[in-house]
C-alpha cells in the first residue's frame, strides 16, 4: 500500500495541473505546491488571496505578470539538470498569470502572506549555488528563497541536485519543533525528478519514537510530504536526482536538528 506521504502525479487537468498539494490535502497548515504542464500558448492565472506564491520555471519559457508588473518572457533551461532556474515571487493579495511561450513546466509554491513584500523577478544570477557535503554525500544546492534574504514573508524555496548514487538531506535532520534558536518548525514538500527519467531513489521519513516511520520508493515527478521527522534521500546508482523543496512555518528561519545516531558524520 502506498505511503500516505507519497503523492503521485496525475494526468493533466484542464489547466495542465499534474500536482496539487494544499494544506487541507496534506493535513498541515502552511505549505502549498502545484505543478503545471503548459502547452504552447496555454496559461495559468489566479488571485493569490491570503497566500504568497513563488513561480518556479522548472523547464521551458513563459511570459509572467505578477503584482501589476510584466516581467516578460523568462526561463531558459531545457530541464532541471541544465542550470539554475528563473523564478518570480508574487505577494499575497495580488494576481499573477503565466502564459507558455513553448511547452513548459511550472511549479507554484505557496504559503501564508499579508502582501508586505513586492513582486520580484529572481533570475538565475540571483540564485546562489553551493556544494554541500563530501564523498557520497555531495550535492548542489540552489537557494531561490533562503532564510538569509527578505524576499518573502513565509516561503523558503530551494533546489537540490544529488549525483547518482549519493545521499542528500543527510545526515538525517528534522525541523519540527518551534524551539528557536535551536530548531524551527517547518513543513516541507519534495518534488523529485530523475535523469534518466526511469530512475528511482528512496526517501525515509521518521521520528525519534518511530510513531512515524515511512520508507518510500520515489520516482520521477513524485512529491513526498514531510510533516515532521527526519527525511534523508538516496539516489540509485546511475540516476541523478533533483528535488524542489518548499518549506514554511510560523517563523521564516531554517534551524534543524540532526539525528543523534548519525550526527557523528558531520562532527569535526
Amino acid at each position: 500500500m502506498p505511503s500516505p506521504l507519497l503523492v503521485r502525479p496525475s494526468a493533466p487537468d484542464a489547466r495542465g495541473r499534474v500536482h496539487s498539494v494544499t494544506p487541507e490535502s496534506a493535513g498541515w497548515t502552511y505549505v502549498g505546491f502545484e505543478v503545471h504542464d503548459l502547452a504552447p500558448g496555454a496559461s495559468v492565472a489566479r488571485d493569490t488571496g491570503d497566500r504568497e506564491v513563488c513561480i518556479v520555471m522548472v523547464s521551458g519559457r513563459a511570459r509572467v505578470t505578477a503584482g501589476g508588473a510584466d516581467f516578460g518572457i523568462i526561463g531558459e533551461r531545457a530541464s532541471v539538470f541544465d542550470g539554475r532556474p528563473w523564478s518570480v515571487y508574487v505577494p499575497a493579495r495580488s494576481h499573477f498569470a503565466v502564459e507558455a511561450e513553448g511547452a513548459c513546466e511550472v511549479a507554484l509554491c505557496s504559503a501564508p502572506g499579508t502582501g508586505a513584500r513586492p513582486a520580484l523577478l529572481i533570475p538565475p544570477a540571483d540564485v546562489p549555488e553551493e556544494t554541500r557535503g563530501q564523498g557520497s554525500n555531495t550535492r548542489r544546492v540552489r537557494n531561490i528563497l533562503a532564510d538569509t534574504d527578505d524576499r518573502a514573508e513565509s516561503l523558503l524555496v530551494v533546489e537540490v541536485v544529488t549525483p547518482a548514487g549519493n545521499w542528500s538531506s543527510y545526515p538525517p535532520h528534522k525541523h519540527d519543533r518551534d524551539a528557536f534558536p535551536d530548531e524551527t518548525l517547518l513543513e516541507e514538500s519534495y518534488y523529485h525528478r530523475f535523469a534518466p527519467r526511469q530512475g528511482y531513489g528512496v526517501q525515509r521519513v521518521y521520528t525519534d519514537d518511530r510513531s512515524l516511520d515511512e520508507t518510500i520508493a520515489i520516482h520521477d515527478r513524485d512529491v513526498v510530504l514531510v510533516p515532521r521527522g527526519y527525511h534523508p534521500v538516496g539516489a540509485a546508482h546511475g540516476y541523478t536526482l533533483y528535488y524542489l523543496n518548499v518549506m514554511a512555518g510560523p517563523r521564516r528561519t531554517w534551524r534543524f536538528h540532526n539525528d543523534p545516531d548519525h550526527a557523528w558524520l558531520v562532527k569535526p
